[in-house]
């Protein structure tokens, strides 16, 4: 027997909740870590379906919505909700830096991971991980349309993009590892994408670019090729020909600094903060009135980084007026406080 009740949430709201009369649910939430280590211990022989998630963002109550539907169907499937910002220790562990996100386990392990609000993907890997079957869904179950648009922007985020196993810190495969160090042998300036973080990408490249291995090289969105295409003009001495001049990644983050008279580098866009940070200093900003541009950390592990040294800080959100840091959010909420905000965004201080 299965009935629908009213459940408290812990921001005091009531949601239905799919609970199975006699027996555990399989929806429910995780609010601490000993809750979530005692619900993959307790629900180790079959799987398990964690989404973190944000009470900010709208798509993460719309991927909610579709777990209570997963949830009637499936019904020997655990799905538990954790709030990405509440439960830190969870999500340092699992790296999430996103939200929503959604981990699958079985036996206490991870077994797969589907970043965004996908429910055709989500849906695929219940059916398939939940049957017992493995790997991970294919990205042919996703809008096309959709995943080519979003592989088109990704590989012209940068002049020369590379997608690999890992990022240049830490490569993650040794086809990675030779490409990269052939790259900065030759003085390359290149922007880079981890295929490891996100699965979409990492199946849905093999199929735009009809290339199926990695790590994969683009020039001006062309594809170049792969470790032996790369080795192949170092041999004939066509990669500085092929590859774009070298900027100094100092003369990089100036630029991006000075894109606009109030750049703001931040973990998501204008339409999408991916942290709660960055979803604060947004209503900030777009409570002044007083236009700016965004840039995506999440999206240039090389601008990431790189801001933290040239800038002397280590965190984001990130706010450039004209070109000369402010701050961060601590920052930007005491100029608010004081009334000061405005015009040091217009310059006049």
């Amino acid at each position: 027997m299965e009935e629908s009740k009213k459940v408290r949430c812990p921001d005091g709201g009531l949601e239905d909740r799919l609970v199975m009369s006699g027996s555990m649910a399989n929806l429910t939430d995780a609010t601490s870590l000993q809750q979530f280590e005692e619900l993959l211990k307790n629900n180790s022989k079959s799987l398990t379906v964690v989404h973190f998630h944000a009470a900010w963002a709208p798509q993460c109550s719309q991927m909610n919505d579709v777990m209570a539907e997963l949830a009637k169907e499936h019904k020997h499937t655990m799905f538990v909700k954790l709030e990405a910002e509440a439960v830190p220790e969870v999500s340092e562990k699992y790296e999430i830096t996103s939200v929503p996100t959604f981990l699958f386990f079985k036996g206490g392990e991870k077994i797969d991971r589907l970043d965004g609000a996908h429910a055709p993907e989500l849906t695929n890997k219940v059916q398939r991980l939940g049957s017992g079957g493995g790997g991970a869904a294919r990205a042919g179950d996703v809008p096309k349309e959709d995943l080519n648009e979003r592989l088109k922007r990704l590989i012209n985020a940068a002049p020369c993009m590379l997608f690999m196993k890992g990022s240049p810190q830490e490569p993650r495969c040794g086809f990675s590892r030779q490409i990269v160090q052939i790259l900065k042998d030759h003085d390359v300036q290149y922007s880079s994408f981890d295929i490891l973080s996100d699965e979409e990408v990492r199946q849905g490249l093999k199929t735009y670019s009809n290339w199926p291995t990695f790590p994969q090289v683009y020039v001006n969105g062309e594809l170049i090729g792969g470790l032996d295409i790369v080795k192949e003009l170092v041999e004939s001495g066509e990669l500085e020909n092929t590859f774009p001049k070298t900027v100094s990644l100092e003369s990089r983050l100036k630029t991006l600094i000075n894109k606009s008279p109030i750049m703001l580098f931040m973990k998501g866009n204008k339409e999408t903060a991916k942290c709660g940070f960055s979803r604060q200093i947004l209503e900030i900003m777009n409570s002044t009135g007083v236009e700016y541009n965004t840039f995506d950390i999440l999206e240039d592990e090389e601008v990431r980084q790189g801001l933290k040294t040239y800038s002397n800080w280590p965190t984001f959100p990130q706010l450039y007026v004209k070109g000369d840091l402010i701050g961060g959010l601590d920052i930007v909420k005491e100029l608010k406080e004081n009334g000061e905000l405005i015009s040091v965004l217009k310059g006049e201080n």
